[in-house]
């Protein structure tokens, strides 16, 4: 047998096993059992709009404003990452090293109930929504501060020296030419770390959430509970699936956008 005619003989065999598991998987099922636990309509028709004025709000919240406060403290740890100075250094890569070592979950319960503690009448702004993103900024940012070293330090040098040579200063030549270079060259990261705190959104749970302050996964959690029935959590994880889908197909399109411009 030649070796083309042993590699469609592999793949058509792979295709026969595959096909077979999806047989068994079809007719070893009991699709009635598992429409009722997880395709409940009734259920379902319970979760919302709540599911949506509420729990997807929340989450859209904590999301984007950890978002926020993670791409400027990232980036201004980037720049400290990259400095002249050996202090400025010093403190950026600790940062980064003790923030990207603790669990998301450590640093919830250390803003949540460590902080108050240590610091009697410390509050953040808009309540738990500060706490949030504060403490979820925090995590984000020691991973885009890398994301942005490394766009920074992909930006041919000779971009610095023409700007220098023209008269231009070292900030104003990074502010102006080197990281708006390097802000396109990590949006694709960039994104992707938007999905991962979108994820990781569904850590609030600890600080303890009220009916008006709760997210997705909390949210299908205890319905699911009351109800005895996991449809609530097939809603939440499909909620999930309608934002971080069309992100992640955004990350595909830029990356081979910039294979391309290459």
């Amino acid at each position: 047998m030649s070796p083309r005619k042993r590699q469609q003989f592999v793949r058509g065999g792979q295709y026969v096993v595959f096909a077979a598991v999806v047989l068994l998987v079809v007719f070893a099922a009991d699709w009635s059992s598992l429409r009722q636990n997880f395709a409940n309509l009734d259920v379902a028709g319970q979760a919302f709009p709540e599911l949506i004025t509420i729990a997807l709000k929340n989450t859209v919240i904590y999301t984007l404003s950890a978002y926020v406060v993670g791409f400027v403290l990232g980036l201004l740890v980037a720049l400290m990452r990259l400095s002249s100075i050996a202090v400025y250094r010093a403190v950026a890569l600790a940062y980064i090293e003790v923030f990207r070592g603790l669990p998301a979950l450590v640093v919830f319960l250390i803003f949540g109930f460590g902080l108050p503690v240590a610091f009697p009448g410390l509050t953040f702004p808009f309540d738990q929504y500060g706490t949030v993103a504060v403490a979820l900024g925090l995590v984000a940012a020691a991973y885009m501060a890398e994301t942005f070293r490394a766009g920074i330090q992909a930006v041919p040098r000779g971009q610095m020296e023409a700007a220098r040579s023209l008269g231009m200063s070292h900030t104003r030549a990074m502010v102006s030419i080197i990281i708006p270079q390097a802000l396109r060259i990590v949006i694709p990261p960039l994104t992707n770390e938007l999905i991962l705190l979108f994820k990781d959104s569904s850590l609030v749970f600890v600080l303890g959430v009220t009916s008006l302050t709760t997210e997705l996964s909390k949210f299908g959690g205890d319905l699911a509970t009351e109800h005895a029935n996991s449809t609530p959590l097939v809603l939440a994880g499909a909620t999930y699936l309608v934002i971080t889908l069309p992100l992640g197909y955004v990350v595909r399109r830029l990356e081979a956008k910039q294979r391309k411009a290459r």
